[in-house]
């Protein structure tokens, strides 16, 4: 893996365990409100798929950094096939929620963006 595909892997990582810390931690925080669209009165009613979502962006982070940390501990088949996987999940997911949300598709947006470039990168570019 090229170093620009590693940075991008990492940093892709971080904002995913950064995005489902708030998922799962802070959700009820209404400065969030233009990320999650989490009204005050529904918060109690979206606990349990927001901390499942925050873990679930929480393991996926974890595993574009442990890929990395693979491939540059000589198990670079591995490590690629594990940062592929994120950014095959993430693009895909990003897709989803702009179809499924119209209104978080700057946050689709980002959620596929770079795990996008990550793939044209590994196999393409």
């Amino acid at each position: 893996m090229s170093t620009v595909i590693q940075v991008l892997a990492v940093i892709t990582g971080i904002t995913l365990i950064t995005v489902g810390l708030l998922e799962a931690f802070r959700y009820t925080d209404q400065r969030l409100h233009p990320i999650f669209l989490i009204r005050p009165e529904d918060t109690s009613a979206v606990r349990l798929w927001t901390i499942n979502v925050g873990f679930y962006n929480i393991v996926w982070g974890l595993f574009g950094i442990s890929g990395v940390v693979l491939a540059n501990a000589g198990q670079g088949t591995v490590g690629r096939t594990i940062v592929a996987m994120m950014s095959i999940a993430h693009a895909i997911l990003g897709v989803v929620l702009i179809i499924s949300e119209p209104r978080l598709w700057i946050s689709g947006i980002g959620q596929a963006f770079l795990p996008a470039v990550i793939l044209w990168l590994m196999f393409v570019g």
